[in-house]
């Protein structure tokens, strides 16, 4: 069965700069997403506890903005993860949206992975 995509946001209570730069460089994605990540070009490298390194390649991006990874073993598809920056235009409130692709019975799993992992950079950020 085709993945389907989900969408999560979460609000965060810090700087947009700040927060790009936890989502487009190695350094910042090794903040709280994976345990090590290399960058090579527009390739990015994560391992996890030690294991084997995962390739996604950065597609799309716009400074400050958002940033859309797809993983090696999605090539080939339309299959993305996409982490997005918006600011409310009235409030100035600032949140990140979660754009993925998961298995229908994974919905759930997926859904409480994105929030741990948000948890930990909005810990890094001081941003919860």
């Amino acid at each position: 069965m085709a993945k389907q995509k989900v969408q999560y946001e979460f609000p965060m209570h810090c700087l947009s700069e700040i927060l790009y730069e936890y989502l487009a460089s190695a350094e910042g994605l090794a903040e709280w997403f994976a345990d090590e990540v290399v960058e090579k070009g527009d390739d990015f490298y994560f391992s996890w506890g030690g294991g084997p390194a995962e390739k996604a390649t950065l597609i799309r991006y716009k400074p400050e903005s958002f940033v859309r990874f797809r993983w090696e073993e999605d090539e080939g598809t339309k299959n993305f993860f996409e982490m997005t920056i918006v600011i409310d235009e009235i409030t100035e409130d600032l949140s990140l949206n979660i754009t993925d692709f998961s298995e229908p019975e994974d919905r759930e799993e997926n859904r409480l992975y994105w929030e741990n992992l948000i948890e930990n950079l909005q810990i890094k950020l001081g941003a919860a």
